[in-house]
């Protein structure tokens, strides 16, 4: 669950199609009513693109436009594809495909390897680790731990980017790759560890694309086959798409264009993986007659944490810089980020743990919290830190919740019970499923409260804690469910490793936190060497740390924590400084050098006309924007309902009242017509401004932001005879 949306973990499924749309924004609402043709949905940090585009598919499917059956969903993790299928089984579209792009090619490739090749499918190997170790023993060339994993890093790139071996070496070079060792040794390596997969008759992952575009590619009719059975293509994070990826999914849609790409060019954070922005950026050249909705109401994260977001990619070049979008917070005001400098590592790890043991005193539930740091190595002290203070927590990235000894227990001894509960004496005195499963898992360890202190007790309590509170919100959704069906959600989560709340503050580095969100955030070790890190030397290595750091601020709901330390240890010399990415965002630093990028946009919808070119496609030279500021005091102004009031919050308001009122009593009627929310018609802040500059015609309410010229049509006549003091009728201009 997302915090965009702010759902119940198992809402009830929508009664009609047009149902489906209820309570989604404007721009959310274009998406999910696109259906036909190429879709280009440009989404922001936080503003809603899964919300957006399974509400399309399930509208789709609902109205009976879009066959179940004939829609495949793509995606790059298990856990973001089982996370689709539950928002799709939720919304009432059952029967979509929703895969990663390995898992749906896997399954093609099982299915057309008897007809395309012969026998059986070759065996897939889960990690080429050991092949590439055997490999470097065949060509005799010694590998230390690092090199080996780095090695094998290389040869995945070479597979995704569709490098042979012998092009290795001149790839890596124009890449600017920095390889682990000699290029024509890694090439010798890659081509060695192909030479043992064949002979051994076993395939990897990235052979999995390979191959399904290869059998695509010479077999037509296995390819007419495919295209026959899926008609509409979904794909999420596209800008993480690799080359290979890209090319299967061509081959997937041949020469039809019913396909929804959806990404954020400043979310490119994979480039060492082969992914790049150019699929997205490129788009509209590639599909002139696209729609390109781009989505930057940030649901997500207060206005200050929006504010240095925006101002991380101010500063931002490249590429991917000319196509940011600009997020504007729908979110109350909250705390400012907070900055801070320690003398060394260990006081800077001692200092967080200390502020989220205070965060956990006053309220704040473990789970909501994360220190999010930019390397692995980095973890260790943290977790020190945070058991000496007494503090649960949870390694993002180490071994998965399903996995756990005690989850696999949990849900073999819940499967059991499904079966044969009626013959256990345990469970005569549960009323319902929440304690039948309480009942259960008492044997296993969980009781109603937890163990004292940390470690491995502390630990496994928390995992079976995670199974009872499941169960609750499961059961709070689904009337008269069974301890069978909870098994069966079990399974289904347990095949996507879709894992539950577990309560623990979450460690985890940055790569490893995408698409993750909490209310309070502590990013560590903000300092130059490692934000950006040592190794990034090139322009474009510096701006993907920039966006790493962007990834980073935008996981964060309320509250912010920056932090960096002067010394690695105690007693060492003073020598960092922190990253030059804050400079000009954190207080008593000076701004930046260099103009600011122009580039970035606001929210909206672009109908697909001749032409190509990025996204959107040119019309010419950008004009630099002014700065906005308070028609009172004169300060810039950032915050986005700022910017629509054009005066600083506490700024003094001259609004009229009985304007003010009277518009919030029309917008009610308006929204329980049209049966959106409120905001959908105009926001408190637009509404504000209104009554505060009280316009007389159409050329003044449209200056006020907020007011488009689809709502000047709409709801202007009404908004004027109100300003004017004039009585609106019943109709009123929203019917």
């Amino acid at each position: 669950m997302t915090a965009a949306t702010h759902s119940t973990l198992f809402p009830r499924v929508p009664d009609t199609a047009d149902a489906v749309l209820d309570g989604l924004d404007p721009e959310q609402r274009e998406v999910a009513t696109a259906l036909r043709g190429p879709v280009c949905v440009l989404a922001g940090a936080g503003t809603g693109k899964t919300r957006a585009i399974t509400h399309r598919i399930a509208y789709g499917v609902r109205a009976g436009i879009l066959q179940p059956s004939s829609v495949l969903a793509v995606t790059f993790t298990n856990r973001a594809a089982g996370e689709m299928r539950g928002r799709l089984r939720q919304l009432g579209a059952v029967g979509v495909q929703a895969r990663t792009f390995h898992s749906a090619a896997l399954r093609q490739l099982q299915y057309f390897w008897p007809r395309a090749i012969g026998g059986s499918l070759p065996r897939l190997v889960d990690r080429k680790v050991q092949l590439v170790a055997d490999a470097a023993a065949a060509c005799r060339i010694r590998l230390d731990r690092g090199e080996l994993r780095d090695t094998t890093a290389e040869i995945e790139w070479a597979k995704v980017t569709q490098t042979v071996p012998a092009d290795y070496a001149p790839a890596a070079a124009k890449a600017g790759r920095e390889t682990p060792r000699d290029p024509a040794e890694i090439a010798q390596l890659y081509a060695a560890y192909e030479d043992l997969k064949r002979g051994r008759g076993v395939i990897d992952f990235e052979d999995v694309l390979l191959l399904t575009v290869a059998v695509l590619q010479d077999r037509r009719d296995v390819a007419e086959q495919v295209r026959a059975q899926y008609q509409h293509f979904v794909v999420d994070e596209y800008q993480d798409v690799s080359p290979l990826q890209q090319r299967l999914l061509e081959l997937w849609l041949g020469d039809r264009d019913d396909l929804c790409v959806v990404g954020d060019a400043s979310q490119t954070i994979y480039s060492f993986t082969g992914a790049t922005p150019d699929h997205l950026i490129d788009f509209r050249g590639r599909h002139p007659g696209a729609t390109v909705v781009k989505l930057v109401r940030d649901y997500r994260s207060t206005p200050q944490v929006v504010h240095l977001a925006n101002g991380l990619l101010a500063q931002a070049r490249g590429r991917a810089a000319d196509h940011r979008l600009e997020l504007v917070s729908q979110r109350p005001t909250g705390p400012e980020p907070v900055y801070t400098e320690y003398t060394d590592e260990p006081a800077e790890a001692e200092g967080a743990a200390r502020r989220v043991r205070e965060l956990i005193d006053a309220g704040v539930a473990a789970a909501e919290i994360a220190v999010l740091f930019r390397v692995n190595a980095q973890s260790e002290t943290y977790e020190q830190a945070l058991a000496d203070a007494g503090v649960p927590y949870q390694l993002r990235g180490a071994e998965r919740f399903f996995d756990r000894p005690e989850v696999r227990k949990a849900h073999s001894s819940l499967r059991a019970a499904a079966r044969f509960g009626g013959n256990d004496t345990a469970l005569d005195d549960a009323v319902d499923l929440p304690s039948q499963v309480r009942a259960v898992l008492s044997g296993e360890g969980w009781s109603p409260q937890p163990p004292a202190g940390s470690g491995a007790a502390r630990e496994r309590w928390e995992s079976l804690a995670a199974l009872v509170s499941l169960a609750q919100d499961f059961a709070a959704a689904s009337a008269g469910a069974t301890l069978g069906d909870l098994v069966a959600e079990l399974d289904e989560r347990a095949g996507a490793q879709h894992a539950p709340t577990v309560q623990g503050v979450t460690l985890a580095s940055l790569h490893s936190a995408k698409g993750l969100e909490w209310d309070v955030v502590f990013l560590v070790g903000v300092a130059e060497g490692m934000m950006p890190i040592t190794y990034a030397k090139t322009d474009e290595q510096i701006e993907e740390e920039r966006r790493l750091l962007y990834v980073g601020v935008t996981r964060a709901r309320e509250r912010l924590h920056l932090s960096w330390s002067l010394a690695r240890s105690p007693g060492g010399r003073p020598n960092r400084r922190p990253s030059r990415f804050l400079k000009g965002l954190r207080p008593g630093s000076a701004a930046a050098t260099g103009a600011p990028s122009s580039a970035g946009g606001s929210g909206g919808v672009e109908r697909g006309f001749g032409g190509g070119g990025g996204i959107p496609a040119p019309t010419g030279r950008r004009a630099q924007r002014t700065p906005a500021r308070c028609r009172v005091c004169g300060r810039t102004l950032t915050d986005g309902g700022e910017l629509k009031l054009l005066r600083c919050e506490d700024c003094p308001s001259d609004m009229d009242e009985g304007v003010y009122e009277r518009l919030r009593e029309w917008r009610a009627v308006q929204a329980e017509r049209s049966g959106q929310p409120a905001f959908c018609v105009f926001t408190d802040k637009t509404l504000m401004a209104i009554a505060e500059s009280v316009p007389e015609d159409e050329r003044e309410l449209a200056r006020i932001p907020g007011v488009g010229a689809r709502k000047l049509h709409r709801y202007g006549a009404d908004v004027l005879a109100i300003c004017a003091g004039q009585e609106v009728g019943a109709g009123g201009a929203g019917d």
